[in-house]
């Protein structure tokens, strides 16, 4: 075949069209700085910093567990601590409640009122899907999901809820958007990620961020924003190890989390950075560094990451937090050394959970010595006092007690109407044979089966109240997929259920909703990603009774569905959908038609893994491509 021919005049306008795209991307600095001004508030930055002690400098560098430190009763003050966090499961003490995590997040600003410059605390957690640690808020679909509906204004407006939910407790900092791009699916992460498409992540993470931050980091219904996890989380490689200290960890097993990613930097740029480039571009205040390693150097501790990339090339001019102990890992034999490291390349604030005391003299014994110099110590102070500023914190006229007026929108309806508008926007049409959906709402019985099909913990999966998630009623408010049908379904439709699939015959149709149960970082590394025994029995059940059987998958990751895609007339991909089953109802009895396109690719077998749209095309067979979703047109 002739291939068609281009002019010299067309090569030449092609030719300076990507001069002009490769000049505006290098104006990405230029643009972040204008939109986000942190460097704005620097003459007051300074002022505050002329009048700190080294103590308050490296005070405001430290980032304890709430319980840790407010269990040690003086240690606010003592180590002028700047900021606290709620990690995976550190809770009030009572309960999850609204009133509770209120009433904490009050006194821990209390406290930090009483050190001598009165610098109020920066408070994180993370509310990755919603504010998902507390009881009765909104769980959103996870990212994944998300990534199935390409639609940034809706991830703005779930960001925009998400943050007034959190300051109704007072919290004002999360550490979302996760901006990783997955390559291998075995990754416990997976569901945290957009897609593995870095296009789709650049835009929906920066949608995120201006939803969590909006126009003003000062506005009362903003937080702050964290970036993570900077950079190349989701490209590790695969190895087998025991792992102490996780469930399963005294085995040998296979690990993706926090492993390496082994590419060149070409590579990095290219799949994993261009995230953080629109983050910034969003003005994102908070990027945390990833506990992986880059060709086998902690990102952690990496100058030419922290400091050459991000401050330098991309002029992020925010803070960089790291993770959970992550600071320990760039020599776990030597505490001091990995300090040294990590501040000097960059790094500015340390989450130390329980270990802070420890930080913080080794840190001021570092710079004494001169291992750390004061100009490193003076930027990293300046960088959180801009975020403080920006956010209104060090405004004396306001007060820094939680807003508990907006206690009356929490896990409000209108709330909940937009994470619902979210999860039919994210479901995917896998497979229609016969035109089996939309269901009819009309039949005589619907038999509904499967362990996720009435469990709202399974919907929200992991980072919902509990670290690792919890299977069961984890959370008030909400609807599972059951009860969902039976709200869909005229009232003369007789809706019944069963765990296996059993007691099915003479219905009209079934529906079997299988997948995963809940698991979080870690703990959800997984080699093998078939459906377990139990789910295909259930469809399995549901086929025997000689009736058609639609099967709704809920899971953090595309899953391996040979084994029952003869037995489903229709599969559905649901994710982790969260608390709003009745988005998947919508769609399932043509309400909406399905709209969501995969944002992973959906492999034939275990076999094909890692497959993604980044490796060699010859190597690309998946069983549905990214991308691929069915529609009722």
């Amino acid at each position: 075949m002739k291939k068609a021919g281009i002019s010299h005049l067309s090569l030449l306008c092609l030719i300076l069209i990507s001069l002009l795209f490769v000049s505006c991307q290098s104006q990405v600095p230029e643009q972040a700085q204008a939109i986000k001004g942190f460097k704005a508030f620097d003459a007051k930055a300074k002022e505050i910093l002329s009048q700190m002690t080294l103590d308050e400098k490296i005070g405001q560098m430290t980032q304890p567990e709430q319980d840790k430190v407010l269990g040690n009763a003086g240690d606010m003050q003592k180590y002028f601590i700047g900021s606290v966090l709620s990690g995976g499961d550190s809770d009030p003490t009572k309960d999850n409640s609204l009133i509770e995590w209120t009433n904490l997040y009050d006194r821990v600003q209390e406290e930090a009122l009483k050190t001598r410059l009165m610098i109020p605390a920066l408070y994180g957690i993370d509310a990755v899907h919603g504010h998902s640690n507390v009881l009765g808020a909104v769980m959103f679909p996870h990212n994944i999901a998300l990534g199935c509906t390409r639609d940034p204004e809706l991830v703005e407006r779930i960001g925009r809820i998400t943050a007034k939910e959190m300051r109704a407790t007072g919290i004002h900092w999360t550490f979302a958007p996760a901006v990783t791009v997955p390559q291998d699916i075995r990754w416990g992460r997976t569901y945290e990620g957009f897609s593995e498409d870095p296009e789709i992540v650049k835009v929906l993470g920066k949608a995120m961020v201006m939803g969590l931050q909006g126009t003003d980091l000062s506005d009362p219904l903003s937080v702050v924003a964290c970036a993570k996890h900077y950079a190349g989380d989701g490209g590790t490689e695969a190895t087998k190890a025991p792992r102490p200290g996780f469930p399963g960890g005294d085995i040998v097993r296979m690990w993706l989390d926090q492993g390496d990613t082994k590419v060149d930097e070409a590579t990095l740029r290219r799949i994993h950075l261009p995230g953080y480039i629109t983050a910034i571009e969003a003005g994102v205040g908070t990027i945390m560094p990833s506990y992986s390693t880059w060709n086998g150097e902690r990102c952690s501790g990496s100058k030419r990451l922290l400091t050459e990339i991000l401050k330098e090339e991309l002029g992020f001019d925010g803070f960089l937090i790291s993770d959970y102990n992550a600071i320990r890992q760039i020599n776990p034999m030597n505490i001091k050394e990995s300090i040294m490291i990590s501040i000097n390349a960059g790094m500015d604030m340390a989450m130390e959970p329980g270990g802070y005391r420890e930080f913080f003299d080794t840190l001021k014994t570092l710079v004494e010595e001169g291992s750390v110099p004061v100009a490193r110590i003076d930027d990293a102070v300046t960088r959180i006092l801009r975020v403080k500023l920006a956010m209104g914190l060090m405004d004396e006229s306001k007060t820094h007690k939680a807003d508990r007026a907006l206690h009356n929108e929490f896990g409000s309806p209108e709330h909940r109407a937009v994470a619902r508008e979210a999860v039919r926007k994210s479901v995917v049409l896998l497979k229609n044979d016969n035109k089996m959906l939309p269901l009819s709402k009309t039949g005589a019985r619907i038999h509904v089966a499967g362990k996720n099909a009435d469990n709202i913990g399974n919907q929200c999966g992991g980072w919902t109240i509990r670290w690792q998630g919890q299977t069961g009623d984890v959370t008030p408010g909400g609807t599972t997929v059951l009860s969902a049908v039976k709200q869909a379904v005229s009232k003369e439709t007789e809706v019944t259920y069963s765990l296996d699939g059993t007691g099915a015959e003479g219905a009209a149709f079934g529906i079997a909703v299988v997948g995963e149960e809940p698991y979080a970082e870690g703990v959800g590394d997984k080699e093998d990603l078939s459906l377990d025994a139990q789910d295909i029995a259930t469809i399995n059940n549901l086929k025997n009774a000689g009736i058609p059987v639609v099967v709704i998958v809920i899971s953090g990751r595309p899953m391996i569905v040979n084994d029952i895609l003869p037995q489903a007339d229709a599969i559905v991909a649901a994710f982790l959908p969260g608390t709003e089953g009745q988005g998947i109802t919508d769609v399932l009895f043509g309400d909406f038609n399905p709209t969501g396109k995969l944002s992973f690719s959906w492999p034939r077998s275990n076999a094909e893994l890692p497959m993604n749209i980044n490796m060699p095309k010859e190597k690309y067979n998946p069983l549905f491509p990214i991308g691929f979703g069915l529609s009722y047109n």
